[in-house]
């Protein structure tokens, strides 16, 4: 049971570093800009549902479509791995990723907020769904666990969202920068975790 819960603590936290819905809350209001408080929880309502149906299928058929490729999971798992210590080394330093790029321009319509840049690549970008599925992999429970911690996520998400206003004027600039380069931090250790863990993987099968 303990080791459940621990399980679950690191992937929500691995999730909570990547997605980091604090720092994303002023992209949500810069996209959502000029809508009406309806309009907004409209289109956080969506961004999130997509993004969790994208973890979802990528969750559950991430590892047949490896094997389509012919791409081993240790090998997915490095470069998942490089990828969320690339993206939590930019976090300290304070600036975007090329990896997470966003683009908030020519998006027409509530659907198309929803779709891009908000579920995808903000919330459900590659180190996320790298993220997701090295969590998911081992059975089952794994899978339940990550996909209920990544629903969890999402609902907290969706709750920054709507009260985004009153977030950043809260915390302010230096806090946003603060809470970003904290999470960024996170981030590169759980990407560090991920290579280790796929590095002893191989040496075992090989040892």
């Amino acid at each position: 049971m303990h080791q459940m819960l621990t399980h679950a603590l690191t992937v929500f936290m691995g999730f909570f570093a990547i997605m980091n819905p604090i720092s994303n809350t002023p992209i949500f209001l810069s996209v959502t800009e000029g809508d009406d408080a309806s309009v907004r929880r409209a289109v956080a309502r969506r961004a999130v549902i997509i993004a969790f149906g994208i973890v979802l299928v990528f969750s559950v058929f991430g590892h047949g479509v490896f094997e389509l490729f012919g791409i081993g999971l240790p090998a997915f798992k490095i470069t998942g791995g490089l990828i969320v210590l690339l993206i939590g080394f930019h976090m300290l330093q304070g600036q975007p990723s090329p990896v997470q790029a966003r683009e908030s321009t020519g998006i027409d319509g509530e659907l198309d907020k929803a779709t891009s840049p908000l579920a995808m690549p903000i919330l459900a970008g590659p180190g996320t769904i790298a993220t997701a599925i090295s969590f998911a992999s081992g059975g089952v429970r794994n899978l339940i666990v990550t996909l209920v911690m990544f629903c969890v996520l999402c609902v907290i998400t969706y709750f920054f969202f709507v009260n985004g206003g009153r977030l950043v004027r809260y915390l302010g600039r230096q806090g946003m920068g603060v809470i970003t380069r904290l999470m960024g931090l996170i981030l590169a250790a759980i990407g560090v975790q991920m290579i280790i863990g796929a590095l002893t993987t191989l040496l075992a099968k090989h040892a």
